[in-house]
């Protein structure tokens, strides 16, 4: 008869995947805690954009020309386009042209470095859903305003384009973007494992990571193999509905957890996992 997990170690004898590009190490040692094997296989790098000659024009755009409302949908994001502007020369400049804008942020880290900042959002959603933060604009008749929307890391073009359909002149703050990892070794390592059976689960902190993991397996032609994967014996772990979008349409079951946290993102694995995938012997009537 199997040991049962050490107490505090609810994923004793579980592999798990991490994709994480920003904080996996945080991600990892939290699985380790409770006892998994974690297989660290980022999927993607961030890349800032200091040198962006398209970042330079629209930071200008948004200096000299006032604007009626600001997205801003990521803490990192908003930081990084401050310091940006700073080696522009255009930091106070910057932030004296956002003090009169309507402010809306995405979540309490969007929000978080707005304060930090010395500004003052106007509205937060509480599902932290770009969604929502859409269907509050347009409920207030964006016909003739000017938008500013921060991106992360990709185009948003249901975003954008919805407000430029409902009247709104919309100006795009491309602040980073999202790049497949230089060596993509370790992902095609996971890739083969899940499709193999020996991970248990793979946890995607960002949309970006699921469609690199799946163009990873794409080339090697593992793709629908891994999608079967983790319809069937791997848990697909996504932080949130945006994470999870892409292998939702595909018919792959996610769990996610309630808020879009790493530690709920744990919380939601050490729920899941072990009801799942936990192999159960009966011995003389007992499991």
């Amino acid at each position: 008869m199997t040991k049962a997990p050490p107490e505090g170690e609810p994923l004793s004898g579980f592999a798990i995947g991490v994709t994480a590009a920003r904080r996996h190490e945080e991600l990892a040692a939290l699985l380790e805690r409770r006892g998994a094997r974690v297989v660290v296989a980022p999927a993607i790098r961030l890349v800032p954009l200091t040198d962006d000659a398209a970042l330079l024009h629209v930071t200008k755009q948004c200096v000299t020309e006032p604007l009626d409302y600001v997205v801003v949908t990521t803490g990192i994001g908003l930081r990084a386009w401050l310091e940006t502007a700073d080696g522009w020369g255009l930091h106070d400049d910057l932030v004296e042209a956002l003090r009169d804008v309507r402010i809306l942020t995405r979540g309490p880290k969007a929000r978080g470095a707005i304060r930090r900042a010395g500004l003052v959002e106007q509205w937060s959603p509480p599902s932290e859903s770009c969604d929502e933060v859409l269907d509050h604009l347009l409920a207030r008749d964006v016909a003739g305003r000017r938008v500013a929307v921060q991106l992360y890391g990709q185009p948003l073009p249901d975003f954008t384009g919805a407000l430029r359909r409902a009247g709104a002149e919309v100006i795009e703050i491309p602040v980073y973007r999202w790049s497949r990892t230089e060596d993509s070794t370790p992902l095609r390592r996971l890739v083969g494992q899940a499709v193999a059976g020996t991970v248990d689960a793979i946890a995607f902190t960002s949309a970006p990571a699921v469609a690199a993991t799946l163009a990873v397996a794409a080339e090697d032609g593992l793709e629908e193999a891994l999608v079967e994967s983790l319809r069937t014996h791997v848990v697909a772990a996504c932080v949130g509905p945006v994470t999870a979008q892409t292998l939702v349409a595909r018919g792959v079951p996610t769990v996610q957890p309630e808020r879009a946290r790493i530690g709920a993102l744990v919380r939601a694995i050490i729920s899941d996992l072990p009801r799942r995938r936990a192999r159960r012997i009966r011995v003389r009537g007992h499991a």
